[in-house]
């Protein structure tokens, strides 16, 4: 395996192993403040102290991601030196700004929360509670920022040396990428949080365990999942559909398995891409479906493949077909689940219906595949562009790294990892065995 295939992976397991913390993190943040606001406005202890209890949960979930997350800025000036050194004027920008607005403002009110609720007043620790769901919000926008701008490249100049200079600072979060890529990504957090709090829910209410607190966190988190699978759905993804269609059109064509170009194109449901022959195998189609959603027009032309020269499709088509179809088909069983609860809990048998109860609980590690695959799905096809139209992946990786070293310190991460998922899942045990009233 040649160098840059190690360095690819690389940073794809790095990554996909540090995102399934913060996704977390961020949908935790506005649920706790939901909680808060409810103590607040009720003068209902009990939501104080489920707040308490999920910001435990937050704290160690952040601490995982700020270990996690480490490695990978170093990452780009080990194996990726050549992309650091042409686009550092301008993802040097956004990434200090991660750190020094959102990150510092995040774990400063953070342990502000945990510590200072017998010294604060209620309305001072509320809004600790708020700097910390504000600095998490802002950590992502950051993030979200430069991967847009490596999806959308704007703003830039090219200097005499081949660098990428920063030319308009405001084109930066502008960039008509970002706002949808954020808005999607940050309501994808949200469904994960929503799915593990009414999961945890289910499990109390399942063992008879602290059932006023299960309760509480089954009807939480249906209602805010219920709202944000929605959301995922349209405006959110609809709207990043058409941005891929606007900007990336070989890559909605390797998305949909679409080889040839047609007017009225169809949905493909299922089906397994043959990128040699260029057909879709044993398709199941909505007919002019993709149309449709893509220009609202039954029968508008929509370009495949076969209208874009074979240097410009993604590098992995048939895992970038599968990615997305993965994270479709799973959104729609996460809604339906929801959905499901939704009603369950308007007919007053949502803590006593227990397949409900047990779909629910079951259903916990679905979000974090979803979002694993949503992100595979961005970011596989963007290639094989590191800077989409501007820089190619194989000229951004460092010539001086070898496949050895790389090979040897993914090893070395795979180990560490698999030791640090084994801490925080009893951690996390622990936090859950003890429930809610040890928070207190």
């Amino acid at each position: 395996m040649d160098a840059l295939t190690l360095h690819r992976l690389h940073f794809a397991f790095t990554i996909t192993f540090h995102y399934l913390f913060p996704q977390l993190t961020m949908g935790l943040a506005l649920l706790i403040l939901v909680l808060k606001t409810m103590g607040l406005r009720t003068g209902n202890e009990h939501y104080h102290h489920a707040a308490r209890f999920w910001a435990k949960i937050f704290a160690v979930n952040f601490a995982m991601g700020v270990v996690t997350g480490i490695p990978m800025e170093f990452q780009f000036g080990t194996n990726w030196s050549r992309f650091s050194k042409a686009a550092g004027g301008v993802i040097g920008q956004t990434l200090a700004m991660e750190g020094v607005f959102s990150f510092f403002l995040e774990s400063s009110f953070l342990g502000v929360f945990l510590y200072g609720e017998k010294r604060l007043s209620p309305k001072a620790h509320w809004f600790a509670a708020f700097l910390v769901f504000l600095g998490s919000w802002l950590s992502g926008f950051f993030i979200i920022a430069t991967d847009a701008w490596m999806q959308h490249p704007t703003g830039y100049v090219l200097g005499p040396h081949g660098e990428i200079v920063l030319s308009n600072f405001a084109a930066l979060f502008t960039n008509p990428w970002l706002f949808w890529q954020y808005a999607h990504n940050m309501t994808g957090s949200v469904v994960t949080a929503s799915f593990v709090m009414a999961s945890t829910g289910a499990f109390y209410l399942l063992t008879k365990s602290h059932e006023e607190y299960g309760r509480t966190f089954v009807r939480t988190g249906v209602i805010a999942g219920v709202i944000s699978t929605t959301l995922m759905a349209f405006p959110t993804g609809d709207g990043q559909a058409k941005n891929i269609a606007l900007h990336q059109p070989p890559t909605l064509a390797a998305m949909e398995g679409l080889f040839h170009t047609e007017n009225g194109a169809p949905l493909a449901i299922l089906g397994q891409p043959d990128v040699e022959h260029q057909r879709l195998d044993n398709p199941l189609v909505l007919p002019n479906a993709l149309s449709f959603l893509t220009y609202q027009r039954w029968h508008a032309e929509v370009r495949g493949l076969d209208a874009f020269a074979p240097e410009r499709w993604p590098d992995n088509i048939p895992l970038l077909y599968y990615s997305y179809h993965i994270m479709i088909g799973l959104g729609t069983i996460l809604s339906g689940v929801m959905v499901l609860g939704a009603l369950a809990l308007g007919l007053g048998r949502l803590y006593t219906l227990r397949p409900l109860l047990w779909l629910v609980m079951l259903m916990a590690p679905f979000p974090y595949i979803a979002t694993t695959a949503g992100w595979i799905t961005a970011e596989v096809g963007r290639q094989p562009w590191l800077i989409y139209g501007v820089m190619r992946t194989a000229t951004g990786a460092s010539a001086r790294v070898s496949a050895g070293n790389t090979l040897f310190t993914l090893i070395g991460f795979m180990g560490i990892y698999t030791v640090l998922a084994m801490l925080f899942l009893l951690l996390i045990y622990r936090e859950v065995e003890e429930g809610p009233e040890h928070a207190v």
